[in-house]
């Protein structure tokens, strides 16, 4: 290949997170050809249950980029993966397993783009587990893709703070704009086959798992940091919500506080102008955002002028189950946790 010949490339994503990765990639023309655009296909989205594309096919469409979406690697599909010859294989937040065969398949590698800090949060649900478990910083890590889940060699990483009221959407965000990043660092020694790389700790690995709507129950036993942390690590899906006088209310946004008065977990303390305090097992939760079912997501003070809530009152506590875990957990094993079969 000449050196003035730009590299062929698949891209696989199906995640919006993967769109400013894969602008950045269709903008660098002189080092690389993106031959197709692997991604999920289109899915029943929307209160209406519309089939439609996801945002990576859309733009893709929109961009002129060829578009595949297998619904597995079959025979005739990994066939059909060979026969494009890449050079190298981009992944991030595609949503298929591949088999060893499309592993080797690259003759320059195949690389992931991994939102967290490997290897903490190994898994599928990296962004909310680190803010709903009350992480300081997490990131985005390129590196090499193995057969095991997450466990390939580390090229680079880059960091990112967890700040104040951050919200699973918003450090999303933060994370999808972080990750080109990593290919302007990177992409030149990827496509030369130079990039270093470091073997993860085994020592340090942690899981984070499939979440579920009852992951979105909250436990006021618990103290007000970790609630404080479930009910913004779980926004927007799949929400955190509470049970007050058998009505579900969704809770959007919270903070938390210390007191050195006592309550009974889950009793409404205030009801003021930006809050609905709440007592815990330890400090006191402010719930900033509310909803109630059929309405939006509004301000406690907007809030309460529709939805009255009066301090005195209890919210029920229902069980919660951990988000990150040293061994893998199972979306079976989960679902058995909630409902004790």
């Amino acid at each position: 290949m000449s050196s003035t010949t730009p590299h062929k490339l698949i891209f696989m994503g199906s995640d919006v997170i993967a769109l400013p990765t894969l602008k950045f990639l269709s903008g660098m023309q002189a080092q690389v050809e993106i031959e197709a655009v692997y991604t999920q296909p289109d899915r029943a989205r929307g209160r209406g249950k519309k089939v439609q594309p996801n945002t990576i096919k859309t733009w893709a469409k929109e961009h002129g980029l060829p578009v595949v979406q297998p619904d597995g690697f079959g025979n005739d599909e990994i066939q059909r993966l060979l026969n494009l010859k890449p050079d190298i294989i981009l992944v991030m937040a595609y949503g298929h397993l591949l088999p060893q065969v499309i592993l080797d398949a690259a003759s320059q590698g195949i690389y992931n783009i991994h939102t967290s800090l490997l290897p903490k949060l190994r898994g599928a649900s990296p962004v909310e587990t680190a803010v709903a478990t009350g992480m300081m910083e997490s990131g985005v890590s390129l590196m090499k893709l193995v057969l095991k889940m997450d466990a390939g060699p580390i090229c680079d990483q880059e960091r990112l703070r967890i700040t104040s009221l951050e919200t699973a959407g918003s450090y999303r965000e933060k994370l999808a704009l972080a990750s080109p990043l990593l290919m302007q660092r990177n992409l030149s020694a990827m496509l030369d086959g130079s990039i270093e790389s470091e073997p993860q700790d085994e020592q340090a690995v942690s899981y984070c798992r499939l979440l579920v709507k009852q992951d979105g129950q909250l436990d006021f036993s618990q103290s007000a940091r970790v609630l404080s942390n479930r009910i913004n690590g779980l926004n927007p899906w799949p929400g955190c919500y509470v049970l007050l006088e058998g009505v579900d209310l969704k809770v959007g946004l919270a903070s938390w506080s210390e007191s050195d008065d006592a309550y009974e977990p889950g009793q409404i303390v205030e009801c003021s102008s930006y809050r609905v305090c709440v007592g815990t097992g330890e400090g006191l939760l402010n719930m900033l955002n509310l909803q109630k079912p059929g309405g939006k997501m509004l301000p406690a003070e907007v809030f309460l002028r529709g939805y009255p809530i009066n301090p005195g009152l209890r919210f029920v506590s229902r069980e919660m189950h951990a988000l990150e875990s040293k061994t893998p957990v199972s979306h079976k094993r989960v679902f058995q946790l909630y409902t004790k079969l």
